[in-house]
């Protein structure tokens, strides 16, 4: 199964300003819908409540502290699922990523939620795709398998 770690993030690194912050300043949200839709999607408990919409046509499920990344996983019977996460999540499923699509935005932070909270260990990644998101302001997905 493909594992796809799926986020916006500034120029610094941060998928957020805080814990609980409603994104407004990502211009990929018309792509992850296009991308997730009829797939599974994990995400932890904070994105989750962060969320004002239903999020359609996908399975949500929401990562809990107790809970085990592989357990999740190991439940899910489609070729590929999503991880929409918090940096907490995103750092605990990151042992199990075989590939990310990243969009970095033209924004600096300076101070935030990072991509993966915490350690975690080193990855190679090989170029597999680049879309476009708004040419005009420089914004596009990099996607990249795990080697």
């Amino acid at each position: 199964m493909d594992i796809i770690l799926i986020a916006a993030v500034t120029q610094d690194g941060f998928i957020a300003r805080h814990p609980h912050e409603t994104i407004r300043w990502s211009k990929d949200l018309s792509l992850f819908k296009e991308q997730t839709t009829g797939w599974p999607v994990i995400m932890g408990s904070n994105t989750f409540n962060c969320i004002n919409r239903e999020l359609k046509d996908r399975k949500i499920i929401v990562m809990h502290r107790e809970d085990s990344p592989k357990g999740i996983l190991d439940t899910i019977d489609k070729e590929k699922c999503f991880i929409a996460g918090g940096g907490k999540t995103n750092m605990r499923f990151a042992p199990y990523l075989t590939h990310l699509y990243i969009t970095p935005h033209p924004n600096v932070f300076g101070s935030g939620v990072c991509l993966f909270s915490g350690r975690v260990k080193e990855m190679n990644l090989v170029f597999e795709a680049v879309v476009p998101v708004d040419k005009i302001n420089g914004v596009f997905q990099f996607q990249y398998r795990v080697n």
